[in-house]
C-alpha cells in the first residue's frame, strides 16, 4: 500500500472513530468502564456474527438526469476525474511535504495500532460528496446508507433520492434466519457537499425521498402495507412527544418510501426517522432510578445479560397474588417500554398523581415488573434477538432442533434457556419458580395488525373454562378502562393441546396453571380509533392495565365455578385475525 493510500485509509478510520465516540449514547456508557465495555462488545458481536449475504445488496437504480455524467459522478461520490486533475493530484502526492506527512503518519500507526482483518461487511457511510448524511451511531439506531442521486424534481417534485438499508439481527440458531424490520436513523444535510454549494445554493429547502431498498426482504414485509413512518426534527431522538407520523409513507413493488423537506437556512436541516419512536437505555436507567427512590418499591437485578447489563426488576406491593409483567423481549418493539413507564408511573405515582386503583392494586398484588428484559438488543437496534442472536420468545423451554445443513431432520433437542445463549430468560424463570405466579403479561408490539390485542394460551393443556373466563373478564374490563384495547381481533388461537411451549406466555400458563397472555400493540395507527397512536397512548395503556388486574384478582385462584356469576359483558370472545 502506498503511503498516500495509507494516509487516506487512516483518515477514513479516524473520521469513523470520531463519529461513534462523539455520540451522546456512547458518552453515557463511557461513564462506567464496565458498562461501556458491554456496550461496545454488544455492537462488535452484532457485526461479527453477520455472515455475507444477510444484508441484501442494493437494487437501487439512479434516476435519469440531464446532468453530465462527470458532474453526476462527482456529486454522488463517484471517481470520474479528468486526466489533468488526476495528474495534478499525483504530483501533489509526490511532493516532499506530502510524502513526509504520510511517512510520519504511517510510522505512528505502525507503532500504536494492531493490524485487524477487514470486516466481511464494513459499515457503509455517506461520502463527503453526499447531499444527505445518514447515521445510526446512537442507542437503538439502525439504518445503513446505500446511495443517493439527484432527482431534478422529476419524481414527485423531489430534489434528492436517498437509498438506505435496514441492518439485520444476528443469525438465530433456532429459526435459522436473520430478522430485520425496525429501524431508526438520523439524516442530516451535508452543507459541504458540492450540490448544496452549487445547484441547490439558491434554495431555502430541499425535498428528499427516502427509499428502503431491502424492505421487501424484511421479516414481515407485508406489514409495510398501511404503515406510516415516524419523524422528529428535534436534536435528539429521545424526546418521545416530538415524534409524528409521515403523511406519505408508501410501500409499492417491494420498496418502502416517504419524503421529508429539509430546511437549508433554518433549524430543521436534520431529522430522525423510525419505525416507532425509540426508547433509550439512558431513559430506562432513569426510570429504574425513579422507582428505586420511590417509597414502596424495591429494585433488584435478576442477573446479567449476554453483554453484562443488569436485568432490572421492580417489586411493588404486598398483596397475596403474584403478578409478573415483562417487556421488550423483542427489542425492536419500543412501545413496550413506553407501556412499562406508564404502568410504573401510575403504580408508584412517579408523576405525583395518586389514585385509588393503584393503591388497591398494591394491596391485592405483589408485582414483579421487568421494564426491559432485553436491553442489549434494544441498545443495538435489533428487531427480535439478544446480543447472542437468540429470539428470547422462543427460549422458554427445550424444543426440536432445526434441520441440519443438508435439510435432514435431527433427533437432538435445542436446549433452552441457557446461560450462554439466553441468560435473560434463564434468570427470569429461576426467580419466577421461587416466587410463583398467579397472573402474567408479556408486553409486545405487532407489525401487521393495527390493533391493541391480547393473545391467550388457548393451545395449552391447562386451558379450560377457568382460564377462558379469566381471559374474557380481564379483556372486557381492560376495554372499559381504555378504549384503545379491544377483544375481537387477535392472532388466530392455537388449536387445543397444540400450543408452542417455547413461547413465553404459553410456557408460563402451563408451568403455573395461571392466567397468562401476550399483549400486543401496533406499529401502525389503531384501527377505528382517533389518529395519534404512539408513545403517549402506549403509556396510558400500561397505566390502564391496573384496572383490569384488580377486576379479575378475586378469581385468579378461585376453584369454584366463578364464571357463572360474571355478567354477560365479561364473556370470552373468540378472536380472529380477520378484520
Amino acid at each position: 500500500m502506498s503511503k498516500l493510500m495509507f494516509t487516506a485509509a487512516l483518515l477514513l478510520v479516524s473520521s469513523s472513530t470520531r463519529g461513534r465516540g462523539g455520540t451522546a449514547a456512547f458518552q453515557l456508557y463511557r461513564r462506567s468502564s464496565s458498562t461501556a465495555s458491554a456496550f461496545v462488545n454488544a455492537r462488535t458481536t452484532h457485526h461479527q456474527r453477520l455472515s455475507p449475504g444477510i444484508i441484501p445488496k442494493s437494487t437501487a437504480s439512479s434516476t435519469s438526469s440531464p446532468l453530465s455524467a462527470s458532474l453526476r459522478d462527482l456529486l454522488e461520490g463517484g471517481s470520474t476525474r479528468s486526466s489533468s486533475s488526476m495528474t495534478k493530484a499525483a504530483d501533489e502526492a509526490k511532493s516532499p511535504p506530502a510524502q513526509a506527512a504520510a511517512a510520519a503518519v504511517e510510522n505512528v500507526v505502525e507503532t500504536t495500532l494492531p493490524i485487524k482483518e477487514t470486516p466481511t461487511q464494513p459499515v457503509k457511510k455517506s461520502t463527503s460528496n453526499s447531499i444527505i448524511s445518514i447515521s445510526d451511531s446512537y442507542d437503538s439506531g439502525n439504518g445503513e446508507f446505500v446511495s443517493f442521486n439527484i432527482a431534478d424534481g422529476e419524481e414527485d417534485y423531489t430534489d434528492v433520492i436517498v437509498h438506505v438499508n435496514i441492518k439485520a439481527d444476528p443469525f438465530t440458531d433456532l429459526e435459522q434466519k436473520s430478522h430485520f424490520q425496525s429501524f431508526s436513523f438520523r439524516s442530516s444535510v451535508n452543507f459541504n457537499s458540492p450540490a448544496i454549494r452549487g445547484i441547490f445554493s439558491d434554495k431555502k429547502s430541499i425535498k428528499v425521498k427516502y427509499v428502503v431498498d431491502n424492505a421487501n426482504e424484511a421479516s414481515y414485509a407485508d406489514a409495510w402495507n398501511g404503515a406510516s413512518i415516524f419523524v422528529t426534527e428535534k436534536s435528539t431522538p429521545y424526546d418521545a412527544d416530538s415524534w409524528h407520523r409521515t403523511s406519505d409513507t408508501n410501500y409499492e413493488k417491494g420498496v418502502l418510501s416517504w419524503t421529508h423537506v429539509h430546511d437549508l437556512d433554518g433549524e430543521s436541516s436534520s431529522a430522525y426517522f423510525a419505525y416507532f419512536p425509540p426508547y433509550s437505555y439512558e431513559r430506562h436507567l432513569g426510570l429504574i432510578a425513579q422507582c428505586a427512590e420511590s417509597e414502596g418499591a424495591r429494585v433488584f437485578s435478576l442477573g446479567q445479560t449476554v453483554s453484562g447489563r443488569e436485568i432490572d426488576c421492580v417489586k411493588v406491593g404486598t398483596g397475596p397474588r403474584k403478578c409478573w409483567i415483562i417487556h421488550r423481549q423483542h427489542p425492536g418493539e419500543s412501545m413496550a417500554s413506553f407501556y412499562a413507564e406508564g404502568l410504573l408511573n401510575r403504580l408508584l405515582a412517579l408523576d405525583d398523581k395518586w389514585d385509588n386503583v393503584s393503591e388497591k392494586a398494591r394491596e391485592l398484588f405483589t408485582f414483579y415488573i421487568v421494564p426491559n428484559i432485553n436491553p442489549d438488543g434494544s441498545a443495538n437496534g435489533y428487531l427480535r434477538t439478544n446480543a447472542a442472536g437468540s429470539n428470547l420468545n422462543r427460549e422458554w423451554c427445550p424444543s426440536p432442533s432445526p434441520p441440519a445443513a443438508d435439510g435432514s431432520s435431527t433427533s437432538e433437542m435445542y436446549e433452552a434457556p441457557t446461560l450462554h445463549r439466553s441468560p435473560e430468560v434463564y434468570y427470569l424463570l429461576k426467580h419466577m419458580d421461587e416466587t410463583g405466579c398467579d397472573a402474567f403479561l408479556d408486553i409486545h408490539g405487532d407489525e401487521a395488525l393495527p390493533f391493541n390485542f391480547l393473545a391467550g394460551s388457548q393451545g395449552m393443556s391447562v386451558w379450560g373454562k377457568r382460564l377462558e373466563s379469566l381471559h374474557g373478564a380481564f379483556l372486557a374490563s381492560y376495554e372499559r378502562a381504555n378504549q384503545d384495547m379491544q377483544a375481537k381481533v387477535s392472532y388466530d388461537p392455537e388449536k387445543p393441546n397444540e400450543g408452542m411451549k417455547n413461547i413465553c406466555s404459553n410456557q408460563i400458563a402451563e408451568r403455573f396453571d395461571c392466567f397468562a397472555a401476550t399483549l400486543e400493540m401496533p406499529f401502525k395507527e389503531c384501527w377505528g380509533r382517533p389518529a395519534g397512536w404512539g408513545p403517549e397512548r402506549a403509556g396510558q395503556l400500561g397505566a390502564s392495565v391496573l384496572d383490569a388486574l384488580c377486576y379479575v384478582q378475586p378469581y385468579l385462584r378461585d376453584k369454584g365455578d366463578f364464571w357463572e356469576g360474571l355478567p354477560d359483558k365479561d364473556a370470552y370472545v373468540a378472536p380472529s385475525s380477520e378484520y
